[in-house]
């Protein structure tokens, strides 16, 4: 697991849930009220990556004590060469990740942690969850994709009173717009990681797939027509119509 080169425990912090279906993923810097500098999103990527290859369904992620996080390290990182890219690349990982990732969103998520939050799936938030991008405030400029997406999940006009001014967008209010999917604490996210990790797996696949048409790698038609073809022509397909059959609910496997 990455670690920064001043610290000597890991940026990020991984643990199974639910046999394994669930992979939470906490990001582990409280003490910079987990800040995302180049060394915090190599991790985040590398765990998202290392879920995938270990068979988790779904992904759980979350920031260690009160903060979710704090956005890009303004004591330099956010100026440094490459940051942006790199910031950039996690997101497109997340986005198109083969499997759903849910955020938990434990406290504030500002700049880069709104980015961070949006990337994901689905989000839950904490009654302390607050997102802010305050670009106008440190004369920075947002890519294409980040605007789009923000104006889509919470609609034009807020996301341009969140842009122009940076307005701070409530708990509340994230719910309310459709942004977050419920607010609760960390047995609610994890109840609905429960839930998402018991679906078809090849389905959830496909899905992903589709809904990174606007993400920053979105994938060819071809990969998602054959993503689309393996559920239908799946065991798990085949299990669901059993399930049926026997009044019972089914067993999915991912094949």
């Amino acid at each position: 697991m990455a670690t920064d080169q001043h610290r000597d425990t890991p940026l990020v912090l991984t643990t199974d849930q639910a046999d394994g279906r669930i992979r939470e993923i906490l990001l582990n810097n409280h003490p910079k009220r987990n800040c995302l500098n180049i060394p915090m999103c190599e991790a985040i990527e590398q765990a998202m990556v290392a879920a995938v290859d270990d068979g988790a369904r779904v992904v759980l992620l979350h920031g260690d004590g009160t903060v979710f996080s704090a956005g890009a390290d303004l004591s330099g990182d956010v100026y440094a060469d490459g940051f942006y890219e790199t910031l950039l690349h996690m997101l497109g990982t997340i986005q198109t990740l083969p499997i759903p990732v849910i955020a938990w969103v434990n406290g504030p998520a500002i700049g880069a942690g709104t980015q961070l939050a949006m990337a994901c799936d689905l989000r839950v938030v904490d009654d302390t969850a607050t997102f802010r991008v305050p670009i106008v405030d440190v004369a920075i400029a947002l890519d294409e994709v980040t605007i789009r997406t923000l104006e889509h999940l919470v609609d034009g006009s807020i996301a341009r009173q969140m842009l122009f001014t940076g307005a701070e967008l409530s708990a509340a209010d994230a719910e309310r717009s459709g942004f977050a999917v419920r607010t609760g604490g960390f047995d609610a996210a994890l109840e609905l990681a429960n839930l998402v990790a018991a679906k078809a797996p090849l389905t959830l696949r496909h899905l992903k797939y589709e809904f990174a048409h606007s993400s920053h790698r979105p994938y060819d038609g071809a990969t998602r027509w054959q993503a689309a073809q393996a559920a239908w022509h799946s065991a798990d397909a085949q299990e669901s119509r059993a399930a049926r059959s026997g009044k019972r609910a089914p067993r999915f496997t991912g094949r």
